[in-house]
């Protein structure tokens, strides 16, 4: 599992002009990619480094603060653009395994005592955020 998270002061996304999700701060914008072989463990992983890591301001956590999340499936996250022209999306999990374990991920959050908003799993969505910082950081699960 892999994601890209984003400190923010706001963000959004919306899917043929309605709006689906959005966060204002204290928040994460987080992508998520699925590979082939995630499952649980990887949910659970993931979910809690999201809660606790400390990107928020004045080194603060979603726990700390009780944050907000919105949570947008990336399948290009595990795309591979290092021959040729067109990258090839081969290690991306199909929808069929990737969409119950985004879903997983957003309980485990909410779980937790995240706010969780989301993208459209498998839509064309338009993301509009505002970066904090800048705080970009890039997770892959053991």
């Amino acid at each position: 599992m892999r994601v890209v998270i984003q400190r923010v002061l706001s963000a959004s996304v919306t899917v043929e002009g309605r709006l689906v999700g959005s966060v204002t701060e204290p928040a994460l914008l987080v992508y998520l990619g699925v590979t082939h072989d995630d499952g649980p463990a990887e949910v659970d992983w993931m979910a809690r480094k999201i809660w606790d890591l400390r990107l928020l301001r004045d080194e603060q956590s979603l726990s700390d603060v009780g944050g907000s999340v919105l949570l947008v499936s990336q399948f290009t996250l595990y795309g591979d653009g290092r021959k040729g022209r067109r990258p090839t999306w081969v290690a991306a999990a199909p929808g069929a395994v990737s969409e119950p374990l985004y879903d997983a991920v957003a309980t485990a959050l909410a779980d937790r005592g995240a706010r969780v908003e989301r993208g459209e799993f498998g839509a064309d969505m338009r993301v509009e955020s505002v970066n904090d910082g800048p705080i970009t950081l890039v997770l892959d699960s053991p």
